[in-house]
């Protein structure tokens, strides 16, 4: 494995408006390959939109949902990366031709499709079917994951895919800034976004509070440095739907150090080179190598049933 320069993206997409995330998805994407960047990730479902599918029957969000790869938006993400020479991850819905609709993170680059990911955890809307595989990939001698979002907050799925040889995984979100049993979390009020010119102070205190960044930085490093990997987190910025959301996007190391953030009011790029070394040299790598699965392979693989439930989203 060679260094490679990796770029992770926030922008304020627009709910159900194809056309203009993929718009600025092309704009972010040159801007990283301008910078040098061989690979760009964008959040969850910034082709499509996220937070206004709860609103929507099957009917209505198979309509926006897409067959993969040969729907329009990933023969558009494939047009960008071979203009670009990129390798481009970003997000939409899925449906496929028995009728199933799922939460679909892709991987493309001037060929075409390189991975694609269902999310194993989606909830957004009671129509969506869960995942029911990790998925690791090659990029430029590296392995790659994806976890998408909730998938994330069960440890056992990030140290699944590390064992699956992942030296990078890209964990694209729509996150922070809602309510929940948590002490400091909740909503962040969206008129502090329209003010956010005249007012920066008052939205930063927000988005870096208990609402947002520093709830983030409670578990997301602790993700990397645990299992030796990179970690490429994406989130976007500003409004979706209804919700205000804080951007953070970052690239964290196997140290669990932060080496690149974005921290714009708006559209931007954290762009960081990972050097093969750290693999090796975090204190993962001596941990997993001790590992004695032995002791608790039964207890983890012990028979369970699955609940997940939502603090901000009443309608489960």
């Amino acid at each position: 494995m060679q260094p490679i320069k990796i770029a992770t993206a926030q922008f304020e997409h627009h709910s159900n408006d194809k056309a203009y995330n993929l718009r600025i998805i092309r704009e972010l994407a040159a801007q990283a390959r301008s910078q040098g960047a061989k690979v760009i990730a964008f959040h969850e479902c910034s082709i499509t939109g996220y937070t206004f599918a709860r609103h929507l029957n099957k009917a209505e969000l198979t309509a926006v949902a897409e067959l993969i790869p040969e729907g329009e938006s990933i023969q558009a993400l494939t047009q960008i990366a071979a203009e670009l020479d990129m390798v481009i991850l970003a997000g939409l819905f899925e449906k496929t031709a028995d009728g199933k609709l799922y939460k679909a993170y892709v991987c493309v680059d001037a060929s075409g499709l390189v991975a694609k990911y269902r999310k194993l955890h989606p909830f957004i809307n009671p129509h969506l079917t869960p995942g029911d595989s990790y998925v690791v990939f090659d990029l430029f001698g590296w392995k790659c994951g994806i976890l998408i979002c909730y998938d994330n907050n069960i440890i056992e799925n990030v140290r699944a895919t590390t064992l699956l040889g992942a030296d990078i995984i890209f964990m694209p979100h729509v996150t922070m800034c809602t309510p929940s049993p948590r002490p400091g979390a909740g909503f962040v009020d969206p008129a502090l976004w329209f003010k956010r010119e005249e007012d920066p102070t008052s939205l930063r205190a927000e988005f870096d509070g208990l609402k947002g960044r520093s709830w983030l930085m409670k578990w997301l490093p602790a993700r990397a440095y645990d299992n030796g990997v990179y970690v490429v987190f994406s989130n976007p910025i500003g409004m979706d739907d209804d919700q205000l959301k804080n951007g953070c996007s970052m690239i964290l190391d196997p140290f669990g150090d932060v080496i690149a953030e974005c921290r714009a009011l708006g559209n931007d790029l954290g762009i960081a080179t990972l050097t093969p070394e750290k693999l090796k040299q975090a204190g993962a790598y001596r941990y997993k190598n001790a590992r004695r699965p032995e002791l608790y392979g039964d207890i983890i693989a012990a028979a369970h049933s699955s609940v997940q439930k939502v603090a901000w989203l009443k309608e489960q």
